[in-house]
């Protein structure tokens, strides 16, 4: 069985060969790194999927390495969009500023009792381990990389809809460049998600949550219609 890993000196895809067949692709990194290449780096933590610090991506998906089983000639590559410190170690911090800007948080709290039914309702987003796959899987960095992307956006919903938050006009307004519109809404950030969150089902949600603050999609505001719609008939 061969691994193929982009590595960041050569920007090329060096091959290695694994004698043990079953394994995940977390265990396999760090048997290559302990008996054929000590300079093969990548990161890892919990080794239970709760971490996310092992995301890559394998074969052009977002997967958790710890969770992943290898198969034959995969190709292994450092998430989309983030600065490569080494070959599948990358700089995270720009991507978890995405939540600052976002200001995904509670910001003005006020006393509410919380049934099991309203815990269940963000519990889904609540388990957003960080991982940065679904901004890997993200199109719209490649051409806006100010997008405040999909689990800050998940996580400013899961405060939008909090029951203790009065100030719910205040993340909205925080949403609105670069944010919720700037959205295409392909998907691709729920298809690489490995808790189940639907990030984008949450941006549609903020969408709405938007238009009921008295904001507008602005590409529709100065989108030409080859007509004048308030002319009348």
């Amino acid at each position: 069985m061969t691994l193929n890993i982009l590595r960041s000196e050569t920007n090329t895809h060096q091959t290695y060969t694994l004698e043990e067949k079953e394994t995940t692709l977390l265990h396999a990194l760090a048997d290559i790194k302990s008996t054929q290449d000590a300079t093969l780096t990548f990161t890892a933590g919990c080794r239970a999927s709760v971490c996310g610090t092992c995301a890559v991506r394998v074969n052009g998906k977002e997967e958790l390495a710890c969770a992943y089983k290898v198969q034959d000639g995969d190709v292994i590559e450092p998430l989309n969009y983030h600065l490569v410190l080494r070959d599948l170690k990358v700089d995270k911090n720009k991507a978890k500023e995405t939540l600052v800007k976002s200001s995904a948080w509670l910001h003005s709290f006020k006393e509410a009792t919380l049934t099991h039914k309203d815990e269940k309702f963000t519990e889904t987003q609540t388990d957003c381990i960080l991982c940065d796959s679904c901004y890997s899987a993200c199109p719209v960095y490649a051409v806006n990389p100010d997008f405040l992307g999909p689990f800050a956006l998940t996580r400013a919903y899961r405060y939008s809809v909090d029951k203790r938050e009065s100030a719910v006009k205040k993340i909205i307004d925080n949403l609105q460049e670069n944010g919720v519109w700037d959205c295409t809404l392909c998907g691709e950030c729920t298809l690489a998600c490995p808790k189940g969150i639907d990030p984008k089902m949450d941006i549609t949600m903020l969408r709405g949550e938007s238009l009921n603050h008295d904001y507008t999609d602005p590409s529709f505001a100065t989108q030409s219609f080859g007509f004048d719609p308030n002319a009348g008939f």
